[in-house]
């Protein structure tokens, strides 16, 4: 790919991250429910990966040799939801549905409910474990998925995570590739204060990961990490993706009051104009 074509492609991506941005504040104002703050922060790498980098197909969204995304950190749904309707998984009117009863838009992803889901979440530190099975499946019948799995930093406080880190370096799986939401914050304050979990590169090095560290917002970066990743063999793969809650709100940003909170109207309408205006 040249450079014009590589440019108008992050282009494109950028834009495609600004209408999810957009979605995921409509949909929580609505609602007047849910997680913006780790919706926003993730926006970016789901982006990446749905409208580029997954092998997936919205009209077969069981197609065996797809490609499977988790969020392990399911309180920030309302990105996936908002990648999975804008690429056709389900019509954008259920965007409006959010958190209602009976809606298939629940506050924590069920995939019984939602078309396109790889996984429920919602209980922290246990996607890891779902993203070794789903890895070390694809390894056991010779299918050719990658599996990609989002963690937010707050959860790695989970020791299951661990463990199914260790797992994933006993099976080789390096068709799993995790990418740790890197915000630095989480419910109850910030991560470094909460549980410090830092050196967190050498703690996955120590577990025998490939580890890169990227700049999460960088969609050109996000892009290019995430291709290196799902081409590296003989480990599986975690790139630590430098993030900010609430990341295109200014009143937002690393505000962790902000995890999960709905924005009134006056916020509501500002947070829609920073989106919209944003380069």
């Amino acid at each position: 790919m040249d450079n014009k074509d590589n440019s108008s492609r992050i282009t494109g991506l950028k834009a495609s991250a600004r209408e999810v941005r957009e979605q995921i504040i409509e949909m929580i104002y609505r609602a007047q429910s849910g997680h913006p703050g780790g919706s926003l922060s993730v926006a970016d790498i789901m982006t990446a990966l749905y409208f580029d980098l997954a092998k997936i197909d919205p009209a077969n969204p069981d197609w065996p040799q797809r490609d499977r995304i988790i969020l392990s950190k399911g309180h920030a749904c309302p990105a996936w939801y908002a990648c999975l309707a804008l690429r056709g998984y389900f019509p954008m009117e259920e965007l409006s549905t959010l958190r209602r009863y009976k809606s298939i838009l629940q506050g924590h992803p069920t995939a019984a409910k939602t078309p396109g889901l790889d996984a429920t979440t919602g209980s922290l530190g246990m996607g890891m474990s779902m993203a070794v099975g789903a890895a070390l499946e694809g390894r056991l019948t010779g299918s050719a998925y990658t599996v990609y799995l989002i963690l937010g930093d707050g959860e790695l406080n989970e020791g299951v995570v661990w463990e199914a880190a260790a797992a994933a370096h006993k099976y080789r799986l390096d068709n799993l590739v995790a990418v740790v939401d890197y915000n630095g914050l989480q419910l109850d304050g910030f991560t470094d204060e909460v549980m410090p979990m830092e050196p967190l590169g050498a703690k996955f090095k120590a577990f025998n990961w490939k580890v890169y560290s990227i700049d999460g917002h960088d969609m050109a970066e996000i892009v290019e990490t995430l291709e290196q990743a799902r081409d590296y063999q003989g480990k599986p793969v975690c790139i630590i993706a430098d993030t900010v809650k609430g990341k295109g709100i200014s009143y937002m940003e690393n505000e962790c009051g902000w995890h999960g909170r709905a924005p009134d109207r006056r916020q509501y309408q500002q947070a829609l104009k920073e989106i919209r205006s944003a380069v």
